[in-house]
């Protein structure tokens, strides 16, 4: 049985969370996750090996375990640290901003001095900010979740599947709309303008699946009073909890995605679909719903859907419209190529 290090004392605990449940019950390999408090508390696990860590502790706890590979979750920050593992280990990153990797030291220099300076001095001075390209380079792999990402550069990490739960008939029409709610990564005016034209006699439900922040927050109240009876919203003010996100994509008959094309990470443009994924992606594949993107959005998946101009309309076609995700992302099938890609690096 081969030996994997998971790290992720950073951010992305959602993507340590799918990593937790695809490799659970494999026969070819044992992995020992460190993880932040942060990220630890954020992860539901069960009888996996879990050790707290942090940027000053991970490269003696990783001393003589005879790992045959480490999987970094996120190379945001402690990039000295990150520097030390790559050169050590037979290590592999899992990357999310694909422009951000590329930057050049003057790219980087521009960026400490806009958005959180304080933060980013500490990045620069005491966390190695400029040995972030060494830390890609010397990396023997470097993954993406989107399989449009792939190239001789990138490899293709295939973690999202199916889960198999009862799927219950909505009285009405439940559309979710995942992630947190900020005008920043997706267009949330344009749904505002757009849910109030709605017109149905059926009852209909829209969830705001994200904390909602303080403008944000006003326009969803002011929404909700304007509605007919038969047209609900519901939002959350505070983070949601794993139980509640849950619920709400169980229960959903569509998702409703107004992805923003252009983004930005470390003050560099990001394009979603080109050089980012986004998390709406993994959302759809593990809840087994169609989901509606804006027509602009780069796919060719046939789960993402190229909204309309009549989106509403599309939203009701689509929540009846069967699709058979099991086909190509059962947990079985996944998980047999995720084995198959990590023997491969070994």
């Amino acid at each position: 049985m081969k030996k994997i290090a998971y790290i992720e004392i950073d951010t992305h605990a959602e993507i340590a969370q799918a990593f937790i449940d695809i490799m659970e019950g494999s026969q070819d390999f044992s992995v020992d996750y460190y993880f932040s408090k942060r990220i630890k508390d954020q992860v539901n696990h069960r009888d996996e090996a879990i050790f707290l860590s942090d940027s000053s502790m991970i490269l003696d706890q990783l001393k003589g375990k005879g790992y045959d590979l480490v999987v970094i979750g996120t190379v945001h920050r402690y990039f000295n640290t990150f520097l030390a593992v790559t050169k050590k280990y037979n290590t592999a990153v899992i990357t999310h901003n694909l422009n951000f990797i590329k930057a050049s030291k003057l790219d980087l220099l521009k960026s400490v001095f806009k958005g959180d300076v304080i933060f980013r001095l500490k990045l620069w001075l005491k966390e190695g900010l400029f040995y972030k390209t060494k830390v890609y380079q010397t990396s023997g792999s470097l993954f993406v979740l989107d399989e449009a990402l792939v190239s001789e550069r990138y490899k293709f990490l295939p973690l999202f599947y199916t889960k198999d739960f009862d799927r219950t008939k909505n009285n009405g029409l439940i559309v979710v709309i995942p992630g947190g709610v900020s005008q920043k990564r997706r267009d949330y005016q344009y749904i505002f303008e757009t849910i109030q034209k709605f017109s149905t006699d059926q009852p209909c439900k829209f969830v705001f699946l994200g904390k909602a922040g303080g403008h944000e927050v006003k326009q969803l109240e002011s929404l909700s009073e304007k509605l007919p009876e038969n047209i609900e919203i519901t939002y959350f003010s505070e983070r949601v909890s794993s139980e509640e996100f849950e619920k709400w994509m169980r229960n959903a008959d569509v998702l409703w995605c107004p992805i923003q094309q252009n983004t930005e990470f470390f003050s560099m443009k990001e394009i979603y679909g080109l050089t980012k994924m986004t998390g709406n992606l993994g959302d759809a594949i593990a809840y087994g719903k169609l989901a509606v993107f804006p027509e602009s959005y780069p796919s060719k998946l046939d789960f993402i859907i190229p909204g309309k101009q009549n989106v509403l309309e599309q939203l009701k076609t689509v929540s009846v419209t069967p699709f058979d995700f099991h086909q190509t992302y059962s947990r079985k099938e996944v998980q047999k190529k995720l084995e198959h890609f990590l023997m491969s690096l070994i």
